[in-house]
């Protein structure tokens, strides 16, 4: 298969990474110095699965330049797919199967407006990593896998051929049962888990400790479940006391990046993980206060950073 990775940052450059590294034929979509890097110097990946590297990549910050693929993985920030989907036209052909590994639960139907419902799949990341410098990208936790399925939950061959071709590369992948429940356990995970660090600026080790704020954090995550029942999504009655209990396996520094962006100064996925619970929330009618208070405590902050806003 023919691979492009649009957004080779954390996510899309270790997974990039790891298709490159076993042979397949892989194109980078990325920018600034992190173009600039991987392209005198290649890929190098720091990993808690082992160190590698891929000394020549094909890398371009223009997507007209790669042409049709037939597998396309967009893992750009959300706050990006607005921007680059008028680019996306140039990636596929009739057959291009588009696998979204953003976070949140809106980017494969954004992506199917103007993709074609046809060749999109939905899928998400377990991962924990980032860029390090340019041209290094750093993995500090998580065992890396990759979910996917059809838009309509069907098993199919090209779903089917994607996940083994994955998984020869060394990439752990899954077809599970339910996409969108998956998505949604996910979703209510690091959002409710980001949102909280970054209201409370301490890592995750502090925020399950604390008896007040393990709680919050449980309360966050009730929100997100009962805005996905009210959606149809068959979420499990235990999902909050799951979702805890691997929250306390994680090492106690741990933090999302959603946390890291707002203490950095740096835009962040702020609309697609609390905001779009609140917004969900009130299309569904469910209540979401521990999520809206989240939303607009962190709002100042998000606004300054896309210079729409500023202050000391």
């Amino acid at each position: 298969m023919r691979f492009a990775v649009y957004g080779a940052g954390g996510v899309g450059g270790y997974f990039g990474g790891r298709l490159a590294q076993a042979g397949e034929e892989v194109a980078f979509i990325a920018r600034g110095a992190h173009r600039k890097a991987l392209e005198d110097h290649g890929l190098k990946v720091e990993s808690i699965k082992g160190d590698f590297a891929v000394p020549r990549v094909t890398v371009t910050d223009d997507p007209s330049r790669v042409g049709p693929v037939d597998v396309l993985i967009v893992a750009v920030k959300t706050w990006q797919l607005r921007d680059i989907l008028p680019s996306l036209v140039h990636l596929v052909h009739a057959e291009t199967m588009i696998l979204p590994l953003l976070n949140g639960v809106e980017a494969a139907d954004e992506i199917a407006v103007v993709a074609g419902r046809e060749r999109v799949l939905k899928g998400m990341a377990w991962i924990i990593s980032n860029i390090r410098e340019p041209g290094v990208i750093l993995h500090v936790g998580a065992e890396p896998r990759i979910v996917l399925g059809e838009m309509d939950g069907a098993r199919t061959d090209r779903v089917d051929r994607l996940r083994l071709t994955l998984e020869a590369c060394g990439v752990v992948a899954e077809i599970p049962d339910d996409i969108d429940v998956a998505l949604w356990k996910k979703f209510l995970f690091v959002v409710s888990v980001g949102g909280m660090g970054a209201v409370t600026r301490a890592p995750i080790g502090v925020i399950r400790k604390v008896p007040e704020t393990r709680q919050l954090l449980a309360d966050a995550m009730a929100e997100i479940r009962d805005v996905g029942l009210a959606g149809g999504i068959a979420l499990p009655p235990e999902v909050v006391e799951t979702s805890l209990a691997f929250a306390d396996t994680l090492p106690p520094q741990g933090k999302a990046s959603l946390q890291r962006d707002i203490a950095e100064g740096r835009r962040s996925e702020l609309e697609a993980w609390n905001g779009a619970v609140v917004r969900l929330g009130k299309a569904r009618g469910v209540e979401t206060p521990v999520h809206r208070a989240i939303y607009n405590s962190l709002l100042p902050l998000e606004l300054r950073a896309r210079g729409e806003l500023s202050f000391e």
